[in-house]
């Protein structure tokens, strides 16, 4: 031993230290150009390059060259240092002498942050080979170390509420206004995933606000957003931030070319569609724009879409995403979102979906959620309207599951669909065996929900639908009885817009009521009145049937109290995004949820499988089809195989 002593095996156990391991030190001077600016941020490029040291270390203590030649020496498992025992094993203490000699390295500041906001079971695999079997340790200096910890305290940062908000923020909406501003401050991109109906963008429009009152509003920012919801963001902009330059660039007289530059000089805000944004992207990507917000951000999901691709390609000094559903299938979409808004931040597409999406997707790899999840989440903001720390004047949601049999004639066609497709999928391989199995759950759906449904695309003016012949049709006529009695109103989605046309005149005849249908036909300005109507008209119609995605984001229409799911999306993502239509801020009365099921078909078996994997997917993964498709032709039976005894009796009128 190093002073001669002796000791107990209980002795030494008590005054062992951990074993050495390999030290980074990172943020010392490399060749970029980190600094402070006014207001005390510190401010960087993701390119920027840090010096990095490496060292040998014991708990806090940083072990000298010699002291570690003098350990090395010794040629014991077990010695003494500094009045402790260390545990030293040779071949990592080789290792280690190894690394220290070949002396300092470099690293770009993004995988830097990426790696001090890593979990310790991460820093191996993001610092690449270090000292055989250890995990080493990072320790920031410098503008990084400060970059770093305003980036972590971004939600308690002192901002004022602009004056000009026509609006008072909530407390938690304080705390992303504060978010915001910090990563504008430092040059990152946030996606500001906030529950449906928390007011997001009340959050967007109190920044730029904030950014107009500081005179840092210097040169217009882009709103790409879904075409239904173009109408909604101009009056809420007009609204809440009046003194807010906008342009809404949709239409055919949109302007185009040199135009565009003149139509958006002195604007504060331009509001835009995704469509447009692939249509007019030579105007658009050859504009310096201060920043670049994408709402609704999951329809860059698809990382490999031209418009993703197009999206990625324009520049801007702060990037924002907003949505409710960061990840609704895969978690390929979240990469898409981060690498949008901090490109390069989580790695190529390829070493993330190896590290991450194959271990958490395939195998519930749980240290794999938990490191993804310290690096994604100072650059995601997530808050959840249940979470009652987080808001406490929402009412309560109730969800429930409305099972439903099948009538005679529905059950017959069912199994005679199911016998006939089975037998035809038997001879089929790939990409077409894919492609019938997808046709035949649409047809499936369609017949659950009423058989008129199978042939209303040949002529769906002289169809007309009798309560009867559908189990579901049945329940949802009695369950609007009672919610029309009651003076209350209700949205009914469905993801088949014939379905809605041949639903609105059957239930105007049997309630004696108007019946507003909104789906992709229909016109902006009708859709607006209409939205109008049902939220603010006393005496408007009391039932609203919207197609899913028309209807299953950014509309406001608190009014309503029930919502039906007629048919399943199969992905809790996406209803809940429609559910929150109603269930949000301004919201005063329970809401009542009532999805749809078909006893006895694919539908409940589905439905099962998806209420035992939500906790999973509420997680970070969500339920989608594509996995039925995989399905070999035994198992596919037996998923979609009837249960007769779900078959319900029906009365001839």
């Amino acid at each position: 031993m190093a002073d001669g002593s002796r000791m107990t095996d209980a002795e030494a156990v008590g005054r062992i230290e951990r074993r050495m391991r390999a030290r980074m030190r990172i943020g010392g001077p490399g060749r970029g150009t980190a600094g402070v600016v006014a207001g005390g941020s510190a401010t960087l490029s993701m390119d920027e390059v840090f010096a990095v040291d490496w060292e040998a270390a014991l708990g806090d203590d940083t072990l000298t060259s010699a002291e570690l030649n003098a350990l090395a020496n010794q040629k014991s498992p077990l010695v003494q240092h500094r009045g402790a025992w260390v545990i030293v094993d040779p071949t990592e203490l080789a290792a280690l002498r190894q690394r220290l000699a070949a002396g300092p390295t470099t690293m770009r500041a993004v995988d830097a942050i990426r790696l001090a906001l890593a979990e310790s079971s991460e820093a191996s695999v993001l610092a690449g080979s270090t000292a055989a079997g250890t995990t080493p340790t990072v320790v920031t200096v410098g503008v990084l170390a400060q970059f770093l910890e305003q980036l972590r305290e971004a939600t308690t940062q002192d901002t004022s509420i602009p004056s000009d908000l026509q609006a008072t923020l909530r407390p938690y909406q304080v705390r992303g206004l504060a978010w915001l501003c910090a990563l504008a401050r430092l040059g990152l991109g946030g996606c500001l995933a906030d529950d449906m109906g928390m007011g997001k963008s009340i959050e967007l429009i109190a920044f730029l606000l904030h950014l107009q009152e500081k005179n840092t509003l210097e040169s217009p920012t882009l709103l790409v957003c879904p075409t239904s919801v173009l109408g909604n963001w101009e009056r809420e902009v007009r609204k809440f931030g009046p003194t807010l330059q906008l342009l809404v660039h949709h239409g055919d007289k949109r302007a185009k070319g040199k135009a565009f530059a003149t139509a958006i000089k002195g604007k504060d805000l331009i509001i835009t569609s995704y469509a447009l944004v692939f249509r007019d992207a030579k105007e658009i990507q050859g504009t310096k724009w201060q920043g670049l917000v994408l709402d609704e951000a999951q329809n860059i999901k698809n990382s490999e879409s031209k418009q993703s691709r197009i999206v990625r390609e324009i520049e801007a000094s702060f990037r924002i995403a907003l949505t409710g559903t960061p990840v609704e299938n895969r978690l390929q979409e979240l990469w898409s979102i981060l690498e949008f808004l901090n490109p390069g931040y989580l790695g190529p597409r390829n070493f993330f979906q190896r590290r991450f999406a194959i271990p958490i997707e395939k195998y519930g790899d749980r240290e794999s959620l938990q490191s993804l999840r310290s690096l994604v989440r100072p650059f995601i903001l997530r808050r959840l309207k249940t979470d009652k720390s987080i808001i406490q004047d929402l009412p309560e949601k109730q969800e429930m599951t409305v099972f439903c049999g099948l009538a005679t004639e529905q059950a017959t066609l069912y199994q005679q669909i199911v016998e006939t497709s089975i037998t035809e999928l038997e001879s089929a391989e790939g990409i077409q065996r894919r492609g019938m199995i997808l046709a035949l759950l649409v047809k499936l759906k369609q017949l659950c929900n009423h058989p008129a449904l199978l042939t209303a695309k040949q002529n769906p003016k002289a169809l007309v639908i009798k309560g009867q012949e559908s189990g579901k049709l049945q329940r949802l006529l009695e369950m609007l009885e009672e919610v029309v009695a009651e003076g209350d109103r209700a949205l009914i989605f469905t993801q088949f817009a014939e379905w809605g046309k041949l639903l609105k005149p059957h239930l105007e005849q049997h309630l004696d009521r108007e019946i507003l249908f909104l789906y992709g036909g229909i016109k902006q300005q009708q859709r607006e009145e209409m939205i109008d109507r049902f939220q603010h008209d006393p005496q408007g119609p009391p039932i609203m049937i919207l197609s899913l995605k028309a209807g299953g984001t950014g509309l406001n229409l608190t009014r309503a109290t029930h919502v039906f799911h007629y048919d399943r999306w199969w992905n809790p993502a996406v209803e809940n995004q429609a559910t929150d239509r109603v269930f949000r801020i301004g919201q005063t009365r329970n809401v009542q949820v009532h999805k749809f099921v078909c006893t006895g078909t694919l539908e409940e078996k589905i439905h099962d499988m998806i209420e035992s994997k939500k906790a999973l997917a509420e997680q970070v993964v969500s339920a989608g089809e594509n996995w039925i498709t995989e399905l070999d032709t035994d198992q596919l039976r037996n998923l979609l195989i009837l249960d007769r005894n779900a078959i319900i009796e029906t009365e001839e009128e």
